[in-house]
């Protein structure tokens, strides 16, 4: 994302009228005045999951800053309007003197304009965390880096499956996330590849991290349909708030818990059994490649020759939490 001091100063001013928040990378822009200047879009930097993609990034910056440029981190003060949310970044970005632009694609019809308008102005961009190598081919984008969401997804159901767990509800904080929906499907996907079935529990995305909302809307589910043997979430936040809803519903050991990436609280859970497995895509790794990927083009012309990158999908169950809490303590997983 290019910018001119002065259009640089305007965008930020832009950025704050629109209630979006940023937080500055490893380098200011005084500091990388003739360097490359990268800005990599992510969640909120108070999201677990997108605070240790914004740990990769920052350590990926300690190169970019040493070669005289500058990592800026961009993110939403909330996911209520995400997507349109992303785009007004990748715009605000851009507008701001961008050498390289970093951007999880939630929300292609919200997003793809604003990504297309960067790479006509001769912008590189790296799509990373969502999207996939579908909005890589549609908005000529520099490459993917993350995780196959549908491949994940199907990991996810055909584990539960070959466990014993064979109807899935699918709670989703963020229906029309393309992340979001890829998962679901895929964890449905897997479920029928082995007899099983699943559904979708589709929540507003004002409930993501909401852990009363959630724990209530799962509750309901699971009182109302007593042949749901496992609960899965897209986020870790939403994972505690489920595991609460089982308590409380007395399903405890009958439903089955799993989510999308990992924290302290869902490795606790996997090594005392009262979580049988999640998915990571390794988010620090995410925001490193991303970050390192998209400046090494700018500043030097560099491109990896496999595309997309992928990260993951990787289940952590009891046979491999201990060792995966060592990363996750040291903040890169």
């Amino acid at each position: 994302m290019k910018f001119t001091r002065t259009a640089k100063a305007a965008s930020l001013l832009a950025v704050s009228a629109l209630a979006l928040s940023t937080a500055a990378g490893v380098a200011t822009s005084a500091q990388a005045a003739s360097g490359v200047k990268v800005y990599v879009i992510g969640g909120m930097p108070s999201d677990p999951f997108w605070s240790v993609v914004k740990r990769g990034a920052e350590a990926a910056g300690q190169a970019v800053s040493a070669a005289g440029g500058s990592v800026t981190w961009l993110g939403p003060q909330n996911y209520d309007n995400l997507g349109p949310d992303a785009g007004k970044l990748v715009d605000n970005a851009v507008s701001a003197g961008a050498d390289a632009i970093v951007i999880a694609d939630w929300v292609p019809a919200a997003e793809d304009p604003a990504i297309k308008r960067a790479i006509a102005a001769k912008i590189p961009v790296v799509i990373y965390n969502a999207g996939g190598v579908a909005e890589v081919k549609a908005t000529k984008a520099l490459t993917y880096i993350g995780s196959d969401e549908g491949v994940a997804g199907k990991a996810g159901g055909v584990y539960f499956a070959t466990h014993g767990v064979k109807n899935v509800l699918c709670v989703n904080t963020g229906p029309g996330n393309a992340n979001y929906e890829a998962r679901c499907n895929g964890i449905i996907a897997g479920e029928k590849s082995k007899g099983g079935k699943g559904k979708q529990l589709p929540l507003p995305s004002s409930n993501f991290g909401n852990p009363t909302a959630v724990s209530n809307a799962v509750k309901a589910a699971l009182t109302k349909d007593k042949t749901i043997t496992g609960v899965i979430t897209l986020g870790v936040q939403d994972a505690d708030s489920s595991a609460a809803a089982i308590t409380a519903a007395g399903l405890s050991g009958k439903v089955k818990l799993a989510t999308f990436d990992m924290s302290t609280n869902t490795l606790t859970r996997i090594g005392a059994g009262s979580q049988l497995f999640a998915i990571d895509q390794q988010p620090w790794l995410q925001g490193y490649l991303a970050t390192s990927v998209a400046w090494q083009y700018a500043q030097y012309g560099i491109k990896p020759a496999t595309s997309p990158i992928l990260t993951g999908p990787a289940i952590v169950d009891s046979s491999n939490v201990a060792l995966v809490k060592t990363g996750v303590a040291g903040g890169v997983r």
